[in-house]
């Protein structure tokens, strides 16, 4: 999500000096990556990078090709080989062991269905989408279809398949895209021959609410808006939650609890995290959240706390189901040893991260099998692999 951010302000700043661009894009890996589909890159023609396909190795060759497809004004797919033994540069740049398929796109500003479009568009609004990117891994050297179609949540679409017999299933996998939350790559037969798709789920930026504007709350506030989340700011006390304090916040929201949720559009991306340090405070937002549909509400401070407002919220009547109460998290954050507030800060944030990844928060060595789940890959793809030298 960050990424996509950085890449339409690159973009917007590329065309106010009059630079062309291209987008670089991960479509498809088979073994080992530094990155998945997915992950992106703008090139403008100056030189400037903006995002990453690869741990540093692959850049220097995507911008010489980055450049050809914008003085040719045509698509490539770009294939890089890392299983060759024989191939130690570009093997070792890597770290992986893998084969990585590229599409670079020149990006026409006059036409409104080219990719950054569909992603202004995403960012336009609070919505998940799909994008849909067709490529051919039988005609690498012909021109390629490229990222096609944009389809939101809520049904808006945008952009022209090039196949209109092939539109039909391209929806039917976007819409099982935003139903099941989970990208996939899948083949089509259409006229010009297979293509294969990535249909590809895009996310709105998590929504972190901060409830509490003590100096706890600043590293939080900065480390998150590094990662390119959305800050919201809430506390009762006018002289603590300001703007100057809190520049990286999207919204500063100064209310007693009962005003706070009327202000917030909340969703599945919300998080919220108490950090008042008034423990009457804490427990009124804690009552209004319990209910909702919120994957994270994180309780700073000792369990005993937690506890307590929850014991008394039941003494009131409230109804604490299970689901209600694996959706707190108290003392919030993981057990890494956190002392200062930029370490609370980070160990907060990595648990959030966790829980909105549906991962455990353990250490990598201790996973069984490879990093990154793998997608449904074409058998194709290494038979049509070939060898391409790296710039470091």
């Amino acid at each position: 999500m960050k990424e996509i951010q950085d890449i339409v302000k690159a973009y917007e700043e590329a065309q106010q000096e009059g630079r062309q661009t291209a987008l670089a894009t991960v479509v498809q890996v088979q073994g080992s990556s530094y990155r998945r589909p997915g992950a992106r890159m703008l090139v403008r023609d100056d030189g400037q990078l903006t995002g990453a396909i690869s741990g540093g190795c692959l850049e220097g060759d995507a911008l010489r090709k980055a450049r050809l497809a914008m003085l040719q004004q045509k698509s490539m797919l770009v294939t890089y080989d890392t299983t060759d033994e024989d191939d130690a540069t570009l093997g070792v740049g890597l770290g992986c062991n893998g084969i990585i398929q590229i599409l670079i796109e020149p990006i026409d500003p006059k036409d409104p269905a080219n990719p950054i479009s569909f992603f202004q568009s995403f960012l336009s609004s609070r919505q998940s989408a799909v994008v849909v990117t067709l490529f051919s891994l039988q005609k690498t050297k012909s021109q390629q279809p490229g990222t096609c179609l944009f389809i939101a949540e809520k049904g808006d679409m945008a952009g022209v398949c090039p196949d209109a017999d092939l539109q039909e299933n391209l929806l039917a996998d976007a819409q099982q895209v935003l139903h099941s939350g989970v990208s996939l790559t899948n083949s089509y037969t259409s006229a010009a021959g297979e293509l294969t798709g990535f249909v590809e789920l895009l996310q709105p930026a998590v929504s972190l609410v901060i409830v509490g504007a003590g100096n706890d709350a600043v590293p939080l506030m900065h480390m998150a808006n590094l990662l390119g989340w959305q800050v919201t700011v809430v506390d009762g006390r006018a002289n603590y939650a300001t703007g100057t304090r809190f520049p990286k916040a999207e919204r500063v929201i100064v209310a007693k609890p009962e005003g706070v949720l009327s202000q917030l559009t909340i969703d599945s991306q919300t998080v919220f995290v108490l950090m008042t340090h008034n423990y009457n405070y804490d427990m009124a937002m804690l009552r209004q959240l319990l209910p909702l549909q919120v994957p994270y509400i994180g309780s700073l401070g000792p369990k005993k706390k937690l506890e307590r407002m929850l014991e008394k919220l039941q003494d009131e009547g409230m109804r604490l189901s299970e689901e209600m109460l694996q959706r707190v998290y108290g003392p919030t954050g993981l057990d890494m040893g956190a002392e200062t507030s930029e370490e609370i800060a980070l160990s907060i944030l990595a648990e959030m991260k966790a829980v909105l990844a549906g991962k455990p928060g353990t250490p990598l060595r201790e996973k069984q099998g490879a990093i990154h789940e793998r997608g449904k890959e074409s058998p194709e793809l290494g038979r049509q692999a070939k060898f391409l030298g790296c710039s470091l």
